[in-house]
């Protein structure tokens, strides 16, 4: 399926790596010219080259760190004015609500939260005046089914999603949608990470891995090139009718009619 977004512009943050990556390829596969972001210049340029040998379109990595004033206007230097926006930025990490403090608490609704909302805030008037815009937002299948230890991160995007919703239905008018997707369990390094902290117990990585897997209702986790293709259908000229949604992508963890 021809998406309709050839040649048009993405900002993709935190996308070096994992489920950005698996986004930013999946637009480029598409047509689409990227700015790339992440924090680690080296992969930013293994993934940049990686983007244009494998598609062939323009690609602008800036390394950055997508939560700060600084890191935002660099993005924005490098493409004033995108027609989509992948907001997507990495969560605190697992942490008892008794060990977080306010300092803690704040800078995980700034990470989560309050970043996305502020890029939303400088595209969206070009977007509209254009009549053509597509924002999505990577958050996390917590949201839908809260995950103990993580209630810092789920609460933030939970706020965003929140936040989100009624802008969504503000600006559809003039074809820019606003839309989240939630995942679950995918293959990346994040989850890798997580499975080796098993080995302190004597587990095997390999063994855990199996175990969870088995628990998913489609015998596996994800990769980020489907969840990439996802974004992309969302990013694209087929999609202006979904309009302030949040997508579960999870292989069926979250049992739920709705």
């Amino acid at each position: 399926m021809d998406l309709g977004i050839r040649g048009k512009r993405a900002i993709v943050c935190a996308s070096s790596r994992g489920l950005g990556r698996g986004c930013a390829l999946g637009l480029a596969e598409a047509g689409v010219d990227l700015v790339i972001n992440g924090r680690d210049p080296a992969a930013l340029e293994e993934t940049a080259s990686f983007l244009r040998d494998r598609t062939g379109v323009q690609v602008v990595p800036v390394a950055a760190d997508v939560g700060t004033p600084e890191g935002q206007a660099a993005l924005l230097a490098a493409c004033p004015d995108p027609d989509i926006l992948v907001n997507n930025n990495g969560g605190p990490p697992l942490r008892d609500f008794r060990e977080l403090d306010r300092d803690k608490m704040l800078a995980g609704l700034v990470q989560n939260m309050v970043a996305p909302v502020e890029l939303i805030q400088k595209v969206i008037g070009p977007m509209m005046e254009r009549g053509f815009g597509r924002i999505v937002n990577i958050t996390s299948s917590s949201v839908k089914a809260p995950i103990a230890g993580l209630d810092l991160s789920s609460g933030a995007r939970a706020g965003l999603s929140a936040f989100l919703a009624g802008v969504a239905r503000k600006v559809a008018h003039r074809n820019v949608t606003i839309n989240a997707i939630m995942p679950g369990s995918f293959d990346t390094d994040r989850l890798r990470v997580t499975f080796k902290r098993f080995e302190a117990e004597g587990r095997s990585e390999e063994e855990i891995r199996q175990e969870r897997a088995r628990a998913i209702p489609a015998g596996r986790f994800g990769t980020p090139e489907e969840f990439g293709r996802l974004c992309a259908f969302l990013c694209s000229a087929h999609a202006g009718y979904i309009v302030g949604q949040n997508i579960l992508i999870d292989g069926g963890v979250v049992n739920s009619t709705f």
